[in-house]
């Protein structure tokens, strides 16, 4: 083989790695870096930002996500989880689903906000 192949197969493999690890934050709606309002630290989101897309905040390096469920109900979660938050890949939002970046696990929006019952990955609350 020639050179133009070999260097045009690899600048097809760098898009399709270019493309991968964008198209991977595809429930990412927007980044607000949240603010205290008291010296406890609380945080205060308006309502108003927050629906069925989730919304990604950060505040003193810490990063979550707010989402609206079916329900109508008000789901927060870290964008890391028990066992991958090393990867540090956090979650996309799919459909009525947040999905492990790293894993490939999918998690119902309904069902955030509980405790880890039954061991590995899981949404951080």
């Amino acid at each position: 083989m020639n050179k133009k192949i070999y260097v045009g197969i690899g600048v097809a493999i760098l898009a399709g790695i270019i493309i991968f690890i964008f198209a991977g934050n595809g429930g990412i709606t927007g980044n607000v870096i949240a603010e205290p309002i008291n010296e406890e630290n609380l945080i205060k989101i308006p309502i108003s930002q927050v629906s069925k897309n989730a919304q990604w905040f950060e505040y003193d390096n810490a990063k979550y996500f707010v989402v609206e469920s079916k329900s109508g109900d008000i789901k927060t979660a870290f964008d890391a989880c028990d066992v991958c938050y090393k990867s540090k890949k956090g979650y996309s939002q799919k459909g009525e689903d947040m999905v492990c970046n790293n894993c490939g696990n999918h998690y119902s929006i309904s069902g955030l906000g509980t405790a880890n019952v039954r061991g590995g990955c899981w949404p951080g609350y």
